[in-house]
Formats: structure tokens, sequence, C-alpha cells
């Protein structure tokens, strides 16, 4: 027993327990009646390192109650100052507005009220409970503001969303320092304000590593990868030792862009610096981000390096990585592994074992394990789960019964479920549900122009034009424009881009184009016959077939031909995904050139070789 090693005179070592980390909140409470007992509860200072830990612990209720306790003790209210702001922090962390609104009643009449320290914990306790009207009027009706009353509101609002009130609080702050600029380059980042970031950044004097993690963070997570790899490279260059979010943020770029040779030389780096049994998520970032640039058995190596820390973050990494690659029944095969390992999934696990399988096009084992998570683990499904097995259902051409999982599941459907409907009905001609899907989806999402094209498609496959130039010009109402398919491709570390009929770099569209050429001619030799089908436009057949010879991924491969040595695997990053005329060409190409071609498109990885592709035509 604890009690044991605590001298009944001294409050001294009780109150070191209370700072010692691996303290555990059956020793705290053993202190607390401790405290009651020897009549320590009336001491200010121990108090509030009581109320403290337990403000941070698993039960930050039990503050609150000591809170109560020791003031119905105190003669006066000297030295309440030192536990009251522990106190409001346990009132945020329990949602105990009532309470909250209690003990501020009781700031407002005393002299903590004159406290910044009492003032400030205020303040961020109405924030933590969401009350950002409540936590602006104490502001400005506080005595004295400092800078961490500015911080802590200018925090609030961006993490409320409202970013012209965070905005207005910046500005008008009286001083700024680097928590200010950082937290405005996080929210700003987070909310899809990436160029106000930047703006901020490049006003800087002065900036720290978590200036430039925040930065490189806004970069990826609005889809400017390239920018973030770069502010990284540049980070370095400066002597600026970046962190574990920073590298993570990195790894992310880099999967996003999809070429290994960056990921690689991070991987260097983190192994150089001992990061990666340091910090367990930079494992799953690894894992994630060499399964996204297509090489699965290197991600595999890192997780079998890794495994034995039994992070269920790097089981679920893997699991959807092969599941991206296709490798259904290795997923399922690394989820019972997981099991014997007696390591508890959770719903992320759940969410990539049923990707797999909608990958894969195992429908029956999808629809087990959808079952197994909610009977076995206790899982609520969320949407994303729904929509997996909407989207296994609707490919394997069960209509009748996605649409049947959408009317019992207890959530409206969102776009992503109405657009894998659609989907199904474009693969399966069934326009009436397919132009119902389109309208659904379309009014959760009007300025998606991939249902719109969806939707035009299922009516130039049926070959009803008039309902096809409906459709498109409803998009120009709307202002709604086509995405144009793009690929990518990384040849001596230079990325090259290729649009539908162009090369971005004029300079190589004639080489290209000459190239092309030369694989149509040889392919056709060996009987490929472009597929027309595949040509959703009112145009004659010679035309179609000019429309589809030039598609990107195409173009992309033409030029790898000519650029990547032979041996070498080809790697193709597609915007869209791959058409099957293609995905044909693809597998043609393959086998008679003896390459290896791997293609990333929106939804998956292709590896295309000796003529066959790992998705078996099922994508």
């Amino acid at each position: 027993m604890i009690l044991n090693c605590i001298p009944v005179s001294v409050g001294a070592s009780p109150t070191r327990l209370l700072s010692d980390k691996r303290t555990t909140l059956s020793q705290v409470r053993q202190i607390h009646a401790y405290f009651i007992k020897t009549k320590l509860i009336t001491h200010a200072l121990s108090v509030a390192k009581l109320v403290n830990v337990l403000s941070q612990s698993s039960v930050p209720y039990d503050a609150i109650s000591v809170f109560v306790h020791a003031l119905s003790g105190f003669h006066g209210i000297r030295g309440v100052e030192f536990f009251v702001p522990p106190t409001l922090k346990a009132c945020g962390k329990s949602c105990a507005f009532e309470e909250g609104k209690q003990i501020m009643g009781f700031i407002l009449k005393t002299h903590l009220w004159n406290d910044p320290f009492v003032t400030n914990s205020l303040v961020r306790m109405c924030l933590e409970l969401g009350m950002v009207e409540l936590a602006r009027s104490v502001f400005d009706k506080m005595p004295t503001r400092d800078l961490i009353s500015w911080n802590s509101l200018l925090s609030g609002y961006l993490k409320a969303g409202q970013i012209d009130m965070a905005r207005e609080v910046f500005e008008r702050m009286p001083q700024r320092d680097l928590v200010s600029c950082n937290t405005m380059i996080d929210g700003y980042g987070k909310h899809g304000f990436c160029e106000l970031a930047e703006e901020v950044f490049m006003d800087m004097g002065v900036r720290d590593v978590v200036t430039w993690t925040s930065m490189i963070s806004a970069f990826v997570l609005n889809h400017q990868p390239k920018k973030g790899l770069c502010l990284f490279r540049e980070m370095l260059s400066l002597g600026v030792r970046p962190d574990a979010p920073a590298v993570v943020s990195v790894l992310s770029a880099i999967a996003d862009l999809g070429f290994v040779e960056e990921g690689k030389w991070i991987h260097d780096y983190i192994v150089c610096n001992k990061m990666l049994h340091s910090y367990s998520f930079i494992g799953s970032a690894l894992i994630n981000m060499y399964a996204k640039c297509g090489q699965i058995e290197n991600a595999y190596d890192v997780f079998r390096s890794i495994c034995h820390r039994r992070n269920v973050g790097d089981w679920n990494s893997m699991i959807s990585g092969l599941a991206l690659h296709g490798l259904a029944r290795e997923a399922i095969e690394l989820f019972q592994e997981m099991e014997r390992e007696k390591l508890k999934p959770d719903d992320i696990t759940f969410l990539g074992l049923l990707n797999a399988c909608n990958h894969g096009g195992l429908k029956d084992e999808g629809q087990l394990y959808f079952e197994t998570m909610q009977m076995k683990y206790k899982i609520v499904p969320k949407i994303q789960h729904y929509g997996c097995i909407v989207d296994l259902l609707g490919r394997s051409g069960c209509l009748e019964q996605a649409l049947e999982v959408i009317h019992d599941m207890p959530f409206e459907p969102d776009v992503l479920i109405w657009k894998a409907i659609l989907s199904a009905s474009m693969k399966h001609n069934d326009v009436v549900l397919g132009h119902t899907a389109a309208l659904r989806a379309i009014e959760l999402a009007p300025q998606d122009s991939s249902c719109y094209v969806l939707l035009s498609n299922i009516f130039a496959k049926m070959g009803r034009w008039n309902e096809v130039n409906e459709v498109r010009l409803m998009m120009r109402k709307r202002g709604v424009r086509k995405i144009p398919g793009c690929s990518s491709i990384l040849v001596d570390g230079k990325v090259h881009q290729f649009l539908v009929g162009k090369a971005l770099n004029e300079g190589y569209n004639q080489s290209v184009l000459l190239k092309l050429e030369e694989v149509v001619y040889k392919l056709k030799s060996e009987g490929y016959e472009p597929d027309l089908d595949e040509v959703f436009l009112d145009i004659e057949e010679c035309e179609k077939e000019s429309q589809l010879i030039l598609h990107s991924e195409k173009l992309a491969l033409a030029f790898a031909l000519s650029s990547v040595p032979e041996g070498v695997p080809i790697h193709i990053v597609k915007n869209l995904r791959i058409c099957c005329d293609c995905h044909t060409f693809m597998q043609l190409v393959s086998k008679i050139y003896k390459r290896q071609i791997i293609v990333r498109d929106q939804n998956r990885f292709h590896h295309f070789s000796k003529g066959s592709c790992s998705c078996r035509n099922y994508w």
C-alpha cells in the first residue's frame, strides 16, 4: 500500500508522488484519502497538485469533486487561485457546463477575476465546452489580457471553424509570438485556406520546427504535395531538424505523388536519425507511403520489422496497403494472423478489410466481415463501412441488395454511396437506377463533375444523345467543369505529366506521339482492337479511335518505353479510373514489350506483367 510510504507529519512525500508520472489512478485516490485524513485537503498547493493530476486523468470529473470538497474546508479563499485553473480544465474535459458556470460565478464575485491565470483558464474552459460566444464575452470583459488570452481565443475560433473571427483576432493582436502565427498557419491549413497560411508563413521573421511542420501539413492537406516536399527539403537545407509530425506529413506528400524514389530517401533519413522505433506512427506512415507508391513488398518489409510492437495502426496500414493492390486474400490472412496474436482490431482495420474484399470481388467474405465486426467485436459500422458494402454488392451486380443496405442503414446516404450505385448502374446498364443515383449525388455535391460525367456516360452507352446533351448543358449552366485525365511518370528525378492528347511539356509531344503510333501499330498486328464503346461521344468511328488512342496513360506509357531502361518497372500515376481499353492496352504492352507496368489510378493499383493484370480484370 502506498499509504504506508507516506510520512504522517509531512505533506511533501505524497505531493512528490503526485508529480511522478508513474503514479497510478488508484494511488492518486489513496493520496486524496490521505489528504482528507491529515487535513492536507486545506493546503492550497497540495490540493492544486491533486486537482491538476485528476484533471489530466481518465476521470477528470473527480477533480471537480475534490475542488468542491476542498473549498468547503477553507475558512477564507486565500490560495484558491492555485487550484481553480485545473478545475476549470477538468470542467472542459468532462463537458461539465453547469459546474463550470457555477465556478465562473464564484470567480466573478472574488478577487480571482483580476488574476489573468484564472481568467485565461476560464476562457479556455468556455472554448473547450464549445461556448465560443461566452468565451468572447469573458475575453472582452477581462480586466487584464495578455498574449496567452489572445492566443487562447484565436485557437478557439480556429477549432470552431470560425475563420473570419480568428482572422479578426489575429489582426487585432497588440503583439504576436510564434504560437500565434503557428496556430494561424495550422488553422488556415486545416480549413482549406492554404494561400492565407502561406502568407502568414512568409511574413514570419523567426520560425521554429512547428512553423515548418504546420506549413508542410497545410500543403499536404490541401492537395499540394509537391510544395510540401519542396518545403521539407528547404527546411533541411536551413539546418532545421524536422520533428516526427513533419516526417509523417512529408511521407503523406510522397504517397500522394506516388514516386517512391523520394520516399526511399526519407526512409534513409528516418533510419539514420533513429526515428522509426521512437515514434510508433512513423512506421505506419512508412508502410502507407510504400504501399501508395506501388512498392507493396517494401511496405511488407517495414511492417515485419516493426509488427512485434503490437501497434494496431501498423497492422491497419498493411491491410489497407494490400487492399489497395487488390491482394484481398493476403489482407484476410494478415487479419487472421492479427486475431491469432490477440490484437484487437478497430473500425479502421475492418474498413481496410472491407476495401480488400471490394477490390478483390469477394462478396461473401465482405459480408461475413461486415457481420463479424458488429457481432464478434461490437464495433458500430460508420458510413464508410456501409459505403464499402454498397460498392461491393453493386460491383457484383446485386443492386437490389445494395439498395436494401442503404434503406436499412442508420445514416442518410452520402455522395460516395450514391456514386457507388451510379458506377454499378453504369457497369450493369441500369439507366433508371443510374439516373436516380446521379440526381441524389448531384443534389449532395453539385460541383462534383464525376456525378454528371457518369450520368452522361450511362446515357451515351445507351445511345441516348439528347439526354447526354441535357447533362452537359446542366454542367455549363452550373459552371461545373470535367476534370481532365492526367497521368504522371517520374524519370531521372523529374516528373513528366500528360493530359489527353498532349504532354504538358510541349517539347515531348512529337516524339511521344511517334512512339505511340509505333506501339499501336505493333499491338494491332498482334490482334489489338480499340474498344470504341469506351468513347462516350456522338462522333464517327475513326474519330472515336483517335480519341481513345490519345488517353493520358497511353501517352505516359509511350514516353516511358523510350525513357525507362529495360528491366526497370514503369510506374504511372493516373488521376482518374483507368478505362477498359487502356487496361487492355497495358496488358498487351506488358506481354509484347516484356515490361512490368504499374499503374496507380484513382482507386487502386494495377500490376501488369506478361499480358495479365493483378486485378484479374475486376476493378
